[in-house]
């Protein structure tokens, strides 16, 4: 968008190194999606994902091949994009997100909560001191 900064993006626990293994079609994908989150838009694959207490949670499905592969991530924390989780669905059982995965999105959902309340004392300590 015109006349506003980007959001800045944060990778929390191991989503980055997770996303690199993602098949190229499914990095560029997930890419571009990131890219409009950081701009403030929401590609055409980002659904919202329910269950996490008001936080605005986001997940990108990319399918390829006979895989899907997700990452999640939110925006509803000051200025910054937090990327929460990358992973491969490997289930057959359905479209449910295994727990396993659900605690760690939530894990690292405090994990980006808190880097946030830190950052904005930050801020308002240095503020306080101008």
């Amino acid at each position: 968008m015109i006349g506003r900064p980007d959001k800045q993006i944060v990778f929390l626990g191991s989503s980055l190194k997770d996303l690199t293994a993602f098949p190229m079609s499914a990095k560029r994908v997930t890419g571009h999606a990131l890219r409009l989150a950081q701009q403030g838009e929401r590609h055409i694959d980002a659904r919202p994902m329910h269950g996490f207490a008001g936080a605005q949670v986001t997940e990108i499905r990319v399918d390829y091949a006979t895989d899907t592969y997700r990452t999640v991530y939110t925006v509803s924390l000051g200025d910054i994009v937090y990327v929460l989780h990358a992973f491969q669905k490997k289930s057959t059982r359905g479209m449910k997100t295994p727990n396993r995965h659900l605690d760690t999105i939530a894990q690292r959902l405090e994990q980006a909560q808190e880097l946030q309340r830190r950052r904005e004392q930050q801020q308002k300590e240095h503020d306080d001191e101008q």
